[in-house]
């Protein structure tokens, strides 16, 4: 989630990061004779990834793989579809909720955002007025990316620290725009973070009770929850996951415990390739919008991650090598990157690695890479 594809291969690119190895990452699971366990091994023996969890539905079959070791220190089994820190695919969630709340006829999604958050949006080049609800989950506002502004290239100064919404915000509109609202694309997470904050203020109840009794609940979700202020461990059995400590130094720590808050309704959840899963897919059977309201999430424009690649409405549509395209989100938070969704006929997959692109070494677009490569032999094989 420092957020997308796009920026985790620039921020993790700039590191200037050195060579370093995998310690007891010995592969686990299934005969080799799989195409998807053979995409995960190569994501621990090629691109240091300490572990990589892998979750698939097809034709009604389930299946859970994993490779690696939990600890990089040292060979522990990974637990199959086990808890990681879900980072973006969070803003599904809440585009969810928006979407919910439209249905209800209490918000409406080419109203501005002053009509909900009134006061609260101004800057340099920043006119909440023509700033809409639509511009906000597609993330063509032109609203500056706090993230960009609170410190994370140095992780260890803000492992543990916990930051107020309104901070956030602050740090995001001490800059100025980027661009006109609806003139273009590009990935800011200040758009959930007001998401999250419209969601508040229209009913009235904090931002994760609504995605926990609106979508998680809905869902049949076991394993997915929203930490609670002060929360820094994860409850299930997960691997552990790993961050540089600073994007100047190629020293790597551990990430997994840490304080979300900074992620926010923009990346805060926590949860398992398998529930990232059968969340897209409860949304693409229509379980949680309906019709008219699921067709506006997926009209999408041109996001230039990766060529094809398109967002609609907290969603990406993603091409496969076999044809057609997947819907689903993915996220990037030290120490955890997860992708997959879902696809129209019935194809569900999720899919993590315990460390973001490039922190172990090698070039971390290839690495990210890698992992998308994975995704797609998971749907396509």
């Amino acid at each position: 989630m420092t957020s997308t594809l796009r920026r985790s291969l620039l921020v993790v690119a700039a590191a200037g990061l050195l060579s370093t190895t995998v310690t007891g990452a010995a592969v686990a699971g299934p005969p080799t004779r799989s195409p998807l366990q053979q995409s995960l091994n190569t994501l621990v023996t090629e691109e240091h990834y300490p572990a990589a969890l892998a979750w698939t539905s097809k034709n009604g079959r389930t299946t859970s793989l994993v490779a690696g070791s939990s600890r990089r220190d040292r060979q522990v089994p990974v637990p199959h579809d086990g808890q990681v820190r879900a980072g973006s695919n969070t803003k599904t969630f809440t585009a969810v909720v928006v979407l919910q709340l439209v249905a209800e006829g209490k918000v409406r999604l080419d109203a501005s955002v002053e009509r909900y958050l009134p006061g609260l949006v101004r800057g340099e080049g920043i006119e909440a007025e023509a700033i809409t609800v639509r511009h906000l989950l597609q993330h063509t506002s032109g609203l500056p990316n706090y993230t960009e502004h609170i410190g994370l290239e140095n992780f260890e100064n803000i492992q543990h620290r916990f930051f107020q919404p309104h901070d956030l915000l602050a740090a995001a509109l001490a800059h100025p725009a980027t661009f006109e609202p609806g003139s273009d694309w590009e990935y800011s997470n200040t758009n959930y973070l007001l998401a999250g904050l419209l969601i508040e203020r229209v009913t009235g109840r904090p931002v994760q009770e609504e995605i926990r009794e609106r979508v998680i609940r809905k869902a049949g979700l076991r394993h997915t929850y929203w930490p609670g202020p002060g929360e820094q461990t994860i409850r299930g059995p997960h691997p552990h996951g790993y961050a540089l400590a600073r994007l100047d130094d190629d020293r790597v720590v551990d990430a997994t415990v840490m304080d979300p808050s900074w992620g926010g309704a923009a990346g805060q959840l926590i949860s398992t390739p398998g529930d990232l899963a059968r969340f897209s897919r409860a949304l693409l059977d229509g379980r949680l919008l309906p019709p008219a309201l699921l067709a506006e999430m997926r009209k999408t424009v041109d996001a230039p991650v990766l060529p094809g690649w398109r967002y609609g409405l907290g969603v990406f549509s993603v091409p496969l090598s076999c044809g057609g395209v997947y819907w689903g989100h993915g996220g990037d938070i030290d120490g955890y990157e997860t992708r997959g969704g879902a696809t129209d006929d019935g194809r569900s997959v999720g899919l993590a690695v315990t460390a973001l692109p490039g922190t172990f070494g090698g070039d971390p677009e290839e690495s990210a890479l890698a992992v998308m490569s994975a995704v797609d032999t998971a749907f396509c094989t």
